[in-house]
C-alpha cells in the first residue's frame, strides 16, 4: 500500500487527511526506519508494509467506533506507537497517553511526538500491571487500546482496570481472536467489562483476516486488579 492508496482508502472510509497529515505520515515513517536501526521497534520495514500493517491497520479501530470526539485514550504496550499515534494523526482532538516498559522506546515517542507537533501526548515508562493501580489514573480513560500485545485474558487485566465505567477497551486481534474470546470472557467479565461487538475484516491488500472486540466497561474492576507485574500473564484469570 503506498501512500496515495493509503489516502484513498482512509477517504473511501470518511477519513480524509490534509497534507498536513500525509506529511505527518510520512515523517513518522523515516523516523521508524531510523531509529530501527538503533534499537528494535519494528521488523516491517519496507514502506508499503509499515503503511499498510502499521499505519492502516491502526486506524481500522475507527472504521468501527467514533474517534472523532476529543476523547481520552490510553495505550497498552503501544511500543512504536501503534494504534495510538496513527489513529492521533486521523484526529487531532484525542488526548493521548501510552504505557511501556520499555525506555529506549518512550524516548524514541518522546522524540517522534516532539517531530510531528503531536499536543496532548503524554508518556509513560512503567510496567501496565502497576500503571493501572496508580489512584489518579485507574479507571480515568474513555477508551484504552491495545494491539497483539498479549491473549486476552492477560490483556484485560492490563487494560480494564484503566477504563472509566462507561468507557471501552478495544482489543485488536488478527485471526485467532474467537478462541482468545472464549477464554478470555470469564476475565472480561470479573474485571467488569462486557463484550459488545466483534467487527471481522480483512486487511486490504493481503487479505489477512482482522478482529476488533469493543469490550464496554459496565462495573468499577475490583481493586485486587491488576496484580502485581507478571501475574497476569503466568496465572490468567481463566475458568
Amino acid at each position: 500500500m503506498n501512500a496515495q492508496q493509503f489516502q484513498n482508502m482512509l477517504q473511501e472510509k470518511g477519513i480524509s487527511l490534509s497534507p498536513e497529515q500525509m506529511q505527518q505520515f510520512e515523517r513518522y515513517y523515516e523516523l521508524l526506519i531510523e531509529w530501527n536501526e538503533k534499537m528494535n521497534l519494528t521488523a516491517i520495514v519496507e514502506k508499503e508494509e509499515v503503511y499498510l500493517k502499521h499505519f492502516f491497520d491502526s486506524i481500522t479501530a475507527a472504521f468501527y467506533h467514533d474517534f472523532s470526539k476529543p476523547l481520552s485514550l490510553c495505550d497498552v504496550g503501544a511500543g512504536a506507537g501503534f494504534p495510538s499515534i496513527p489513529l492521533k494523526i486521523c484526529f487531532p482532538e484525542l488526548k493521548v497517553t501510552i504505557v511501556d516498559s520499555l525506555q529506549k522506546r518512550i524516548t524514541f515517542l518522546n522524540q517522534l511526538a516532539t517531530d510531528l507537533n503531536l499536543k496532548n501526548v503524554t508518556f509513560y515508562h512503567d510496567r501496565a500491571e502497576t500503571f493501572g493501580r496508580r489512584e489518579e489514573i485507574r479507571e480515568s480513560f474513555d477508551i484504552v487500546t491495545a494491539r497483539a500485545v498479549a491473549r486476552l485474558s492477560v490483556l484485560s487485566e492490563l487494560c480494564l482496570p484503566l477504563v472509566k465505567v462507561g468507557g471501552a477497551f478495544i482489543a485488536m486481534k488478527g485471526a485467532a481472536a474467537k478462541e482468545e474470546l472464549e477464554s478470555g470472557k470469564h476475565a472480561v467479565q470479573v474485571l467488569g467489562g462486557e463484550v459488545k461487538q466483534i467487527s471481522t475484516f480483512q486487511l486490504p491488500v493481503e487479505e489477512s483476516e482482522r478482529n476488533i472486540l469493543y469490550i464496554e466497561k459496565k462495573r468499577k474492576t475490583p481493586k485486587k486488579y491488576p496484580r502485581k507485574p507478571g501475574m497476569p500473564n503466568k496465572v490468567p484469570i481463566e475458568k
